[in-house]
């Protein structure tokens, strides 16, 4: 049996034995195909609460050499942790734990069970622990070290799409509600080492089936420029609203991945871009937005007429 028919099975069987269902997991891994509930019809659930084993840090400021402080103390907790995502008006403030890519069984580190790549985080919190929500996770491809040089063009990081908002349930509310793009337009992405802004700059809906035309889960390396254009071109077209945001080749891009439902097995992801010199977090107004969109948001003759007119 091959490792996808394998990870399938698993899934099923977790399903008939009930653990794997709508309302305990609406999440699932974009390197395999996972049949998921659709969120607005499970029933929220409560996730059992257990102490932290951990620091809490409030503050996230980076060392001027090598690695934080806080990632050196969360490292010795768990070794694959690679980063802090945050978003503002959302419930995302979590470590992310790069996904260590097909585990043999003899790796006591992860229980001794064999894994597949990007499964292990799906039903395994940050203290290697089962639980249904897993926790936030990097695709396992990614490169997300100190030199930028070498980061992967494409972050995609995964989270279950829980029904008490935890993981990235919250962030449906971008699709629900397109005016939440203007209050909560920017991401916080921290490394092991410094911090990154990014701009969200698409938020669509699209397959997830491995025969999809747009694999987003395989487009990590993008230094290419005619695949990077692919990648933002299949962006646009599944895009449910236009935020104008420009993106050109060379922006370094962060891909936020959920599922969305199983009629389809269809994800929910929100794509972001990293800050351009000059542009500053919180204010959208800095933000470089694209011709077409400035062309469309210009204000008209007779608005600027009525303007002057009154300020006389």
């Amino acid at each position: 049996m091959n490792s996808k028919a394998k990870l399938l099975a698993a899934c099923a069987a977790l399903s008939a034995a009930g653990l794997l269902t709508a309302a305990s997991l609406s999440g699932c891994s974009e390197k395999e195909e996972h049949v998921i509930g659709k969120d607005e019809t499970v029933t929220e659930t409560t996730v059992a609460e257990e102490p932290l084993t951990f620091p809490v840090y409030n503050d996230y400021v980076p060392s001027e050499k090598g690695m934080t402080e806080k990632a050196k103390m969360l490292r010795k907790w768990n070794k694959d942790i690679i980063g802090w995502l945050k978003i503002d008006q959302t419930k995302v403030d979590y470590a992310v734990a790069l996904d260590p890519g097909y585990i043999p069984a003899d790796k006591l580190f992860y229980g001794g069970q064999e894994y597949e790549g990007n499964e292990y985080y799906l039903s395994h919190g940050l203290d290697r622990k089962e639980h249904r929500e897993g926790c936030l996770f990097m695709d396992y491809e990614d490169r997300f070290g100190s030199v930028e040089k070498d980061q992967s063009e494409n972050i995609v990081i995964y989270g279950h799409n829980m029904a008490n908002n935890t993981m990235f349930g919250s962030i449906r509310r971008y699709r629900q509600d397109y005016g939440f793009f203007e209050q909560s337009p920017f991401i916080e992405l921290s490394s092991n080492y410094r911090d990154y802004d990014y701009v969200i700059c698409y938020c669509c809906i699209t397959s997830g089936h491995n025969y999809a035309d747009f694999r987003y889960w395989t487009m990590i390396e993008l230094d290419n420029e005619e695949i990077y254009n692919e990648y933002i071109t299949s962006a646009k077209a599944c895009q449910l609203f236009d935020t104008g945001v420009d993106v050109k080749y060379g922006d370094p891009l962060l891909t936020l991945s959920t599922c969305y439902a199983d009629e389809d097995n269809s994800r929910f992801i929100i794509i972001a871009r990293r800050l351009r010199p000059g542009e500053k977090a919180g204010d959208l107004s800095t933000i470089e937005r694209t011709e077409e969109y400035k062309k469309a948001h210009a204000p008209t003759e007779a608005a600027s007429e009525s303007s002057s007119e009154a300020q006389q």
